[in-house]
């Protein structure tokens, strides 16, 4: 029996890196899996290959900046399956530039994505997670949500706010079997990692592979990006039984770079 057999499992930014990562590690151990992303194309090759390998998957496509975006999935997947078990907040999108520079629409839109999505989300998912007695909430942070860097101030503060929605929810729910944990990141090779290399090269004037060395990982102890994979399998096992009694934590996954 595999060790989230039966279980329903919503990802939100599943067609790429962590997110697709979670959804491939939790359908691997028996979970059913809502793939939720702005384009249905990638989160369709995702389903695919989750069925491929046996597993269960169905694609809910929406625009997670938009609060019914939440409601209409979150009611969809009650109707379907009749319950949530499991929810991973991933989506997110970034942008770099300083303070003053900082463009007021791509503010709005990081912190409507980044942090007041995993509220939405949350908080559609809580009744039938508290009803059931089990839960498990999965935020995808950063290690921006311990610590900060220039030219990041709406991913930093929407990090920042993910960790102290993490903990909220942990204490609210801690006597419910149900669990909210934070995992947070140092650089992991994504596309959205690609993004910023390019912005910090441009930002600094410097080549992308001047950006990687100096700038994402200088902070970053052991120079290694952490990989999807490793993510994945960590949200697993914050899925699982094993992690009944872990709430509320915003674990680092950063080569040491918050041991700083």
């Amino acid at each position: 029996m595999k060790r989230l057999d039966g279980k329903i499992a919503w990802v939100t930014g599943a067609g790429s890196g962590i997110g697709e990562a979670a959804a491939l590690g939790l359908a691997r151990e028996g979970a059913k899996i809502v793939l939720t992303g702005r384009r249905e194309a990638p989160l369709e090759d995702v389903a695919r290959r989750i069925k491929s390998a046996g597993g269960a998957a169905s694609v809910k496509p929406g625009d997670l900046m938009q609060p019914a975006t939440a409601r209409r999935i979150a009611d969809g997947i009650k109707r379907d399956f009749g319950r949530l078990d499991i929810l991973v907040n991933n989506a997110g999108i970034q942008y770099v530039a300083p303070v003053q520079e900082f463009p007021v629409a791509k503010w709005d839109a990081i912190i409507a994505i980044n942090m007041s999505s995993a509220f939405h989300t949350t908080r559609l998912a809580l009744p039938g997670m508290v009803k059931s007695g089990w839960g498990r909430i999965i935020n995808i942070a950063s290690a921006h949500g311990l610590v900060a860097s220039p030219f990041k101030s709406a991913y930093v503060t929407a990090k920042h706010g993910i960790v102290g929605l993490t903990k909220t929810v942990a204490l609210e729910t801690a006597e419910q079997g149900i669990t909210c944990n934070a995992i947070c990141p140092g650089y992991v090779h994504t596309p959205l990692v690609d993004a910023q290399i390019d912005g910090q090269a441009k930002a600094h004037g410097i080549p992308r592979e001047q950006v990687i060395r100096d700038v994402l990982l200088a902070q970053q102890p052991n120079k290694k990006f952490t990989t999807v994979e490793e993510l994945g399998a960590l949200a697993v096992f914050l899925a699982s039984d094993a992690a009944a009694t872990i709430t509320g934590i915003a674990l680092p996954v950063d080569g040491g770079w918050t041991a700083h």
